[in-house]
């Protein structure tokens, strides 16, 4: 059984849906400690004058402060900044539509904290691209398990029945390998294609929210959400 776990992030890249694709139990890993300048609250989209951050503003972060625990500033009209812009960057593209109905569904809901948010522009676009069937969601709130760094990750895979463990490329750095295996779980690498689909302003780049792909190709972008994985020992010796 393949697991992925990630933390919030808001209409994250092609690559995070590639996860969730090739995933059986998908964990949002929400309870742990809020990073400044994450994706957490901020993607890029592509406009006329090059990538532009869209940034969900926050109330005051206390150092150490969950995820799950961040508040949005709703004192600010974001959400209406952020229709603008996208409007304006995607006007012309052909699936506009589309794109603009789901964010204006996941704005039309009172989400008060940024974890909340992110999961649910998560779950919208996983909807739209018929992700949520056959496969399983889980909170990590739902699971009570302490701890923290790799011996927790492992934890949460077995807690969900997990063999495999598929994460991004971040983890390279911090992830005991050898505890994983030792306990009869693999770990796999993303092996991101980066597949380039026609984009408006400018020359492709794959590191736009997932609202790019779709205001681009419509649903017809599932087929571009195919990327595989490598065993850590190949990432890790040939990266």
């Amino acid at each position: 059984m393949k697991v992925v776990i990630s933390q919030p992030m808001f209409f994250p890249w092609v690559g995070m849906f590639e996860q969730i694709a090739l995933a059986d139990v998908y964990v949002h890993y929400s309870d742990v400690q809020f990073s400044k300048g994450s994706f957490t609250n901020r993607v890029q989209i592509k406009t006329e004058k090059g990538s532009h951050w869209l940034t969900v503003p926050l109330g005051k972060v206390s150092l150490g402060q969950r995820i799950n625990e961040v508040r949005i500033d709703d004192t600010r009209a974001w959400r209406a900044d952020h229709i603008r812009m996208l409007l304006a960057s995607y006007g012309e593209a052909p699936f506009l539509d589309e794109m603009m109905s789901l964010v204006q569904g996941v704005y039309a809901r009172n989400h008060e904290t940024i974890a909340e948010l992110s999961e649910a522009s998560l779950s919208t676009v996983c909807d739209y691209f018929d992700l949520l069937r056959g496969r399983r969601f889980v909170h990590i709130d739902e699971l009570s398990i302490p701890g923290a760094s790799s011996r927790r990750v492992l934890d949460v895979v077995h807690a969900v029945g997990g063999t495999e463990y598929i994460t991004g490329h971040g983890a390279r750095n911090y992830l005991d390998h050898a505890l994983f295996e030792r306990e009869g779980v693999s770990v796999s690498y993303m092996d991101y294609r980066k597949v380039p689909y026609e984009q408006l302003h400018g020359a492709f780049t794959p590191f736009v929210s997932i609202l790019d792909l779709i205001a681009n190709k419509g649903k017809a972008g599932r087929s571009l959400i195919c990327s595989g994985t490598r065993n850590w020992k190949e990432f890790v010796e040939h990266g």
